[in-house]
């Protein structure tokens, strides 16, 4: 199965930005940063950059530093960031400080799904998923050929659509679930991979409490099945080289459905361990270091 191949791939990129992480956990902070070379500012230079600190006026906050790797920076969408997993895929629901924000209306949580699900990105990452698809012959009833391909495309798009407004938008909308996901940042590896698995579960209500995540469970479970018995092949004979009468059985049954589910799941615990971890993992590739409280 196509989704089952995904899987594979994430717990092997999981399992080296694991790896990563570790290592930049283990990794000391200097000691003994190097002395600042800039010459301290003049009394009037520092007079005239007050005004513009506080130029916010009543009411407004100055917007946080743009970091790469948290969702510091405000997204189109009030409430949600402009992040990025790995500077490409879209991360735009995932906060930090979920304390300090308020609950997203339908119409915003409709709005952020719909910004992730057709984000540019999406073309290529689906094309990919298509070609593994193609090579590994999954649902053999798509056939081959640019006509296979197509048919694989169009499947995994429409999958992946279904899914992000079942889990993101609709069912949070009609239960009164928060949608996004909030880093913890706190503990050692353990814990918070710990933490991160258990938002698959549980989730933060738009009141602000803790709730069973029946939008992501229920809502994956009713995209796997729209997926199973709608547009996905159905049992029928091809003519091939070899076998003129080549029986294919469907793909539209439950234990089908199940497996999708499963791995619908799995796959998007995967992708929440690595939303915990993007900041450390960016941290170390740049080679950068939180910056210090003043």
């Amino acid at each position: 199965m196509l989704i089952k191949s995904v899987a594979r791939l994430s717990l092997i990129s999981f399992l080296t930005f694991s790896c990563i992480v570790a290592a930049a956990q283990q990794t000391p902070a200097a000691s003994n940063p190097e002395p600042s070379t800039q010459t301290p500012a003049k009394p009037d230079e520092a007079q005239k950059k007050t005004p513009e600190a506080g130029s916010a006026g009543a009411g407004q906050t100055n917007p946080s530093p743009t970091v790469p790797g948290t969702a510091s920076t405000q997204g189109k969408v009030e409430g949600t960031s402009n992040d990025r997993l790995f500077y490409t895929l879209p991360n735009f629901l995932t906060l930090q400080n979920g304390g300090k924000v308020p609950p997203m209306t339908s119409k915003q949580k409709f709005q952020a799904v719909a910004l992730g699900t057709f984000d540019y990105i999406q073309v290529p990452w689906y094309g990919f998923l298509s070609a593994i698809s193609q090579a590994e012959n999954s649902e053999p009833g798509f056939g081959q050929g640019w006509e296979g391909y197509g048919k694989r495309f169009g499947s995994a798009l429409a999958d992946g659509t279904i899914e992000n407004f079942l889990t993101g938008a609709i069912l949070p909308s009609i239960l009164h679930q928060d949608p996004r996901f909030f880093q913890s940042s706190e503990g050692g590896f353990a814990r918070r991979t710990e933490y991160a698995v258990s938002r698959i579960f549980i989730t933060r209500t738009d009141s602000g409490h803790s709730q069973f995540n029946y939008s992501e469970v229920v809502g994956s479970a009713m995209s796997a099945a729209i997926s199973t018995y709608s547009y996905h092949p159905r049992s029928e004979f091809v003519s091939t080289p070899t076998n003129p009468h080549l029986f294919i059985p469907s793909d539209r049954t439950l234990k089908n459905t199940a497996s999708v589910w499963g791995s619908q799941v799995g796959y998007d615990t995967i992708t929440i361990v690595v939303k915990e971890f993007w900041p450390d993992i960016h941290r170390k590739i740049s080679k950068k270091h939180p910056a210090q409280p003043q």
